[in-house]
């Protein structure tokens, strides 16, 4: 990352760049309500420990890079960035005690808001840290994700969103459900960032034995576009942007798209096995027989191509009253449950100014074919379209 950077050669301290953050913040927060806790003192402190490392000869990896956890028990989990540089500066919103799980945030000024519209969720449940990250408070920001929590509101934000291979690295946050037996359970770790790139950074820090080398370039990486995985039923618009999204990186070079017919895929709808799963006391003989189901055809599928693309979300960001009686997990979840790498990139913006997602799936393990891939959907995206809001960040906030 450039910070990183700057702060290893001595250009900037990191002191200054939290205090920049923390400025931020407290211009931007009251409106978007990102933050369920910040810690200026404490970040302040963590920041000159950092500046002390790097005079000592320390490389730091991600040296001075203001980050937003997930709620307030994420710190815990954050470990490993802070030890290679990070400073925590609080604490992001989560949904409050008892809310819907699937809508919205709830920080210290209250209800989080959508930085391109604020009468529109951030999707959640990492709510505040897509917000964070899209209206530039923070670089990056911790997630975890059960069933979408990270992937919906990076699509709904206009970020990027990575969920890592369920069991490869503990969950971001310690409250999230325990897992489940076999399968290394439905909640996984997560990052949003806006930069490919300072994913990547997150990823070789989380995961530094993660040594598989890059593919070969002159070989795009084999990819299908399934706008339903067999049961969803998308509106037209995010599909139509996902589409679009996945023709430009196939137009770039960065994926060889095949038909359909090539790698056919027809999951078994995964909520009432999802469900199940997450209710004490169910009977889960079912929900495993769906589960069994769809991994043997996930492991067909990925056997004949290397990358599965879908919209990140049904419909687009809806309001802060929820979303009715819809799942906007429909095309997330099912990873959840099988537990493959997936992450959010923006596709574009919807008719309403609100951005939208592309999903990437890969086979578990394969979290740097995600970044590299979702590096080439950065340099093909397309122009903000006229007449659409900017976020927050665009208005003085950063």
């Amino acid at each position: 990352m450039e910070i990183a950077a700057e702060v290893r050669a001595a250009r900037l301290r990191a002191v200054d760049v939290v205090d920049e953050a923390l400025a931020r913040i407290a211009r931007a927060d009251p409106f978007l309500c990102a933050f369920a806790e910040v810690w200026e003192e404490r970040a302040r402190a963590w920041a000159r420990a950092v500046d002390l490392r790097v005079a000592a000869g320390e490389r730091l990896p991600l040296a001075g890079v203001p980050i937003g956890v997930k709620g307030r028990h994420g710190l815990r989990a954050a470990g490993p960035l802070t030890a290679a540089g990070c400073v925590p500066v609080g604490a992001t919103s989560v949904p409050g005690p008892g809310a819907p799980w699937q809508t919205w945030g709830l920080g210290a000024h209250g209800r989080t808001v959508n930085p391109w519209r604020a009468d529109r969720t951030p999707g959640g449940s990492s709510a505040g840290s897509a917000a964070a990250v899209a209206a530039g408070l923070v670089p990056m920001a911790t997630g975890s994700d059960g069933a979408g929590s990270v992937r919906i509101p990076a699509a709904w934000c206009g970020v990027l969103g990575l969920k890592v291979t369920n069991g490869r690295t503990a969950p971001s946050n310690p409250a999230d459900p325990p897992t489940t037996p076999g399968r290394g359970g439905l909640t996984a770790a997560g990052v949003l960032v806006r930069h490919a790139v300072d994913a990547e950074a997150y990823w070789q820090v989380m995961a530094p034995e993660d040594k598989r080398p890059e593919r070969n370039p002159l070989r795009p990486p084999t990819a299908v576009f399934s706008a339903d995985l067999g049961f969803a039923d998308p509106d037209p618009e995010p599909l139509a942007l996902a589409r679009a999204a996945a023709r430009r990186l196939a137009d770039a070079g960065a994926v060889r798209l095949l038909p359909p017919s090539d790698a056919p895929l027809r999951l078994e709808d995964p909520a009432p096995a999802w469900l199940a799963l997450r209710t004490p006391g169910a009977d889960l003989r079912a929900a495993e027989r769906v589960r069994e189901r769809n991994d043997r055809l996930l492991a067909g599928f990925f056997a004949r191509a290397d990358l599965l693309l879908t919209p990140t979300t049904p419909n687009a960001a809806h309001g802060h009253e929820g979303p009715g009686d819809r799942f906007s997990t429909a095309l997330t979840w099912t990873f959840n449950l099988s537990g493959h790498p997936a992450i959010s990139v923006p596709a574009g913006f919807g008719a309403e100014g609100c951005p939208a997602g592309l999903q990437i799936v890969a086979a578990p393990g394969e979290e740097m074919l995600l970044l590299t891939t979702a590096r080439a959907a950065g340099t093909s995206r397309p122009a903000r379209a006229a007449g659409t809001s900017r976020p927050a960040r665009a208005a003085g906030t950063s």
